[in-house]
């Protein structure tokens, strides 16, 4: 499992349907070390903290593996690393193998797996693809945020390790489905899940409502 680009950006405004937008989605790969802290990687920003950045969104992951599902879907050439606004393009790990409340070690710094990612508006302009929030939605090819329990630097090439795990974990695929989609989707019984959910010890206050909102009306 390794760190295979580091990728950051300042917010910046692009025209999207004739109006003015501030987006942080253009992210760029750098090759040097950076500070991560609390509330993400030093020169690096969200445009819209009422739905990114924060504690429990401090920084965001997208596996490697995914790039080349996208580009077939699609029909694009080759995405450059960042295209997705991720700021950690990751190898060895999905949205099945994850959980929330994994802990994982990547150089100095030790982050939390909190949440899926919803993709928006600006992502669909970005590819050139306004229609794709859907189908990304579905494909439950997410990628998930993560927040920051020890503050360091970080680096393109650095190996990443699960150093703890909750015993009452779920994948970020099943927190996905339930945060989003169709409860049909899983395969156990829906409200055995949400209880379980709801007590993973860290998980995000927007998921606990939301799963909470769910359950209740089961």
């Amino acid at each position: 499992m390794q760190l295979i680009s580091l990728n950051i950006a300042e917010p910046k405004i692009v025209i999207i349907k004739n109006q003015p937008v501030l987006t942080g989605i253009y992210k760029l790969p750098v090759t040097r070390a950076v500070w991560l802290g609390k509330l993400g990687l030093v020169g690096d920003g969200q445009a819209d903290k009422t739905v990114h950045g924060g504690v429990h969104q401090a920084v965001y992951s997208y596996p490697v593996e995914h790039y080349e599902y996208w580009q077939k879907t699609l029909g694009l050439s080759a995405f450059p690393y960042g295209t997705f606004g991720e700021n950690l393009t990751i190898s060895g790990l999905n949205e099945d193998d994850i959980h929330v409340g994994d802990m994982l070690q990547i150089g100095e710094a030790t982050i939390q797996v909190t949440m899926p990612r919803i993709p928006c508006f600006k992502f669909g302009h970005k590819i050139g693809r306004p229609d794709i929030l859907e189908p990304f939605l579905k494909s439950g090819k997410s990628g998930f945020y993560q927040r920051v329990l020890t503050e360091g630097y970080v680096k393109a090439g650095d190996q990443i390790s699960i150093i703890e795990r909750d015993p009452q974990a779920i994948s970020i695929r099943t927190a996905l489905i339930l945060q989003k989609l169709e409860l049909d989707l899983l395969n156990e019984n829906p409200e055995k899940v949400l209880k379980k959910a709801l007590q993973v010890e860290n998980l995000a206050p927007l998921l606990k409502e939301i799963y909470a909102q769910r359950l209740s009306a089961l």
